[in-house]
């Protein structure tokens, strides 16, 4: 067989290696990682469209959106914007925001979760195989056979403890070390006990040992651990969501010259060029430029305000008609996003010395636990002078002690609590919510996104006259404008036609003008187009030099805001409005919700301060509020609430997320979280009477293995039907 040789052309090795070299340095490019915030998303159908249009970007590799973030995570291809991105969503008609994906940390797995569940079941399979040699040990096995059961039993129980029992000998060495008790110590105390002394009558051929008993106190502890965990979110700092809100980048301008460049590269004096659409990356002073600031977010404003030069402007507020050039008096650390993070923070702080009442009755049945099993045994040993004997009774008193009851006592209630009002619409993100709520006397409504939608709405379509709207529905489609959208919105459910209007243009800082029948149109500011001003929200439309046309508007309020309200003051609890807004909107929307108390204009540190200076009159405040300003007021506030339309650090400052848009659920809450309170304590109560009856047969001795079991689990199971009466 003979082989065919083929000649080939000689190349240059260069033009040959070009191509490979090309292709290695187009996967060497990283690919792009943007993270947008989507405040406005709220069910299934705005994932699978956000997703749709992302993902059909020929340059987007993957996105997806989490409806409980309110966030998307896009991976792309290296040129792709975060910018270009933004505007796709908001083409879509969602408010997105661009995240600094290098300061969020990776929303990880649930770890904790996932290693509470597999210690569980370690702990379940083991218990399961230790209580089946149990049962033939009680049936009768003797001597040899009952010791090697024994020992099987140990070979089981010694390695399942050590790798189950870790959560509670690590929390009870950290609190050993501060110098103080609390619930694991016990539990910790009674595990090891009951190991040794079943070792050790193991090795002596003793009849009893308590295996079983520490590897099923161990399996429902974890359960009830377990069930904590699930009860709540694991919330990232609100600090944290702060700081990744602001601009990772910006342009700054030199010789004239457009760059782009990180936030931390910029310095005081810096100019930079603030695009329509763009949020402020630093606080500074308006050079050049005029247009209108929305402020919403950051103060509770509904309208946005005018702009033009030598104003203040402050990082994390939009820019939205026209480019501003802004000189940086602030950056970095120095901005008032900065600072705001700063009193976020130290308002978690404040609220983490909360005392549960899992910690309130650790106190006091740590150390009675503790001299009660150290008194029997002093006692048992002076009377039969018998070490093995006064140990065993020892050990039997720690586990007869129900840790196992007062260990599911809390997380019993939290959870079925919780279910409940999961199915009502309201997520319990902390494991003191609950009862941190019940305690609620005083509560502190936000205005713009949470009493109210936080989009103004038409209100005078009905006397408008036809062409009129006409006209002003063919001006508002060329701006970005809050108003502007409510028209386009009134327009197009009214089933208006856009009149033929010519050369449309927006004029930042004043509204949007254009030609209709060769006579000038102009839709916008009332000083812009010659008419008196108004006290109600307001737009003005004229054409030629016809007199204005005034459209109307106002904030719709929120689903279940009245009744919210009206069954918070039903319950005897104070009720105070404090927004950011103007003091005559705040006042009429306090009129027509019957809240006696308001406070407006307050900023974000008013907020807080106020709050505080509530608490510090020994008033228990709820918190609700949806926009940056509320942060640290819902951080410093005793327990806290926001929307699901709140933006992320909101949401995250927050304890108890708002699901829908319906606010009559706050009400039947704060009813639920009474009634969890009192099904807590019923359940310490509980585990107390079953300590009363059976600790006396501990002390004297009458209490086996048996015993030990049979009670730890029918307290254990009273405490979780309690529980479920809350459903």
């Amino acid at each position: 067989m003979t082989a065919t040789l083929r000649a080939t052309p000689s190349a240059c090795p260069a033009c040959a290696a070009a191509p490979a070299a090309e292709a290695l340095a187009a996967r060497a490019l990283p690919d792009a990682r943007i993270a947008l915030s989507l405040p406005t998303i709220h069910c299934a159908a705005c994932i699978s469209k956000i997703e749709a249009a992302l993902n059909a970007h020929e340059q987007v590799r993957s996105a997806r959106v989490n409806l409980t973030l309110k966030r998307a995570s896009i991976d792309a291809a290296p040129d792709v914007t975060a910018e270009e991105m933004r505007a796709l969503v908001e083409g879509l008609g969602y408010e997105a925001h661009e995240l600094d994906a290098g300061t969020l940390s990776a929303t990880a797995t649930d770890k904790a979760g996932r290693d509470l569940l597999m210690r569980l079941a370690v702990a379940g399979f083991a218990s399961m195989n230790v209580m089946l040699l149990s049962v033939s040990v009680w049936s009768g096995a003797e001597a040899a056979t009952r010791d090697l059961f024994h020992w099987i039993s140990a070979a089981i129980t010694l390695p399942a403890i050590a790798f189950s029992g870790v959560p509670f000998f690590r929390n009870a060495c950290a609190a050993l070390r501060q110098g103080r008790l609390n619930m694991d110590v016990p539990i910790t105390l009674a595990i090891l006990l009951a190991v040794i002394t079943s070792l050790w009558e193991t090795s002596l051929s003793g009849e009893h040992a308590y295996f079983d008993a520490a590897i099923a106190l161990t399996f429902f502890l974890l359960a009830g651990r377990y069930l904590d965990h699930r009860t709540r979110a694991i919330a990232r700092s609100a600090a944290e969501e702060l700081t990744a809100l602001e601009v990772p980048r910006a342009t700054r301008l030199r010789e004239r010259a457009e760059e782009v460049v990180g936030i931390a590269d910029l310095s005081i004096g810096d100019l930079i060029l603030v695009r329509p659409g763009g949020r402020m990356p630093v606080d500074g002073v308006i050079v050049a430029g005029t247009s209108e600031i929305d402020r919403s977010l950051l103060t509770g404003e509904t309208l946005p305000v005018f702009a033009g030069e030598g104003q203040q402007v402050s990082a994390g507020e939009v820019n939205l008609t026209g480019p501003l050039t802004i000189r940086a008096t602030a950056v970095g650390a120095e901005t008032s996003l900065h600072r705001m993070a700063d009193l976020v923070a130290i308002a978690e702080s404040g609220r983490s010395r909360y005392t549960s009442l899992a910690d309130s009755a650790a106190k006091l049945y740590a150390p009675g636990v503790h001299i009660l099993s150290g008194l029997s045994f002093l006692g048992w040993y002076l009377y039969t002078w018998d070490l093995r004997t006064a140990l065993n009774i020892a050990a039997a008193v720690l586990i007869i002690t129900c840790p196992c009851a007062l260990g599911l006592a809390v997380p019993a209630v939290t959870t079925a609590a919780s279910g409940r009002l999961f199915r009502r619409g309201m997520l319990i993100k902390h494991e003191t919510a609950l009862e941190r709520l019940a305690q609620v006397d005083t509560v502190v409504f936000d205005k713009t996104g949470t009493l109210t939608s936080g989009m103004p709405r038409l209100t005078n379509l009905d006397t408008l006259p036809r062409d009129a709207m006409e006209l002003a529905l063919a001006l508002s489609q060329a701006s970005a404008h809050p108003l502007a959208q409510a028209i386009t919105l009134a327009g197009r459910d009214g089933g208006y036609v856009t009149a033929e209007v010519s050369d449309i243009s927006e004029v930042p800082g004043y509204g949007t003008k254009g030609v209709f029948e060769g006579q000038d149109v102009r839709l916008g500011r009332a000083s812009w187009v010659g008419a008196a001003p108004r006290a109600e929200t307001a737009t003005f439309l004229r054409v030629g030099e016809a007199a204005p046309v005034a459209l109307t508007f106002a904030d719709a309020l929120r689903p279940g805001a009245e009744e919210a309200v009206e069954a918070l003051v039903r319950q005897g609890k104070r009720v105070i409005l404090m927004s950011g807004d103007t003091t005559p909107a705040v006042e009429a929307l306090a009129v027509r919700l019957g809240i006696a108390q308001w406070l407006a204009e307050a900023l974000p540190a008013d907020k807080a301060a106020r709050v505080k200076a509530l608490s510090d009159q020994g008033a228990h405040v709820l918190m609700v509020g949806d926009g940056l300003n509320d942060t640290a007021a819902l951080a410093a506030a005793h327990v806290s609430i926001s929307p699901a339309s709140a933006l992320d650090a909101a949401r995250v400052a927050s304890d108890i997320v708002l699901l829908g848009n319906d606010l009559s659920p706050i009400g039947a809450a704060c009813e639920t979280a009474r009634a969890a309170t009192r099904r807590i304590r019923e359940n310490f109560r509980i585990a107390t009477v079953y300590n009363i009856v059976a600790v006396p047969l501990a002390v004297a001795g009458l209490c086996s293995p048996l015993i030990a079991a049979l009670a730890m689990s029918a307290s254990s199971i009273t405490v979780s039907l309690n529980a479920l009466r809350l459903r």
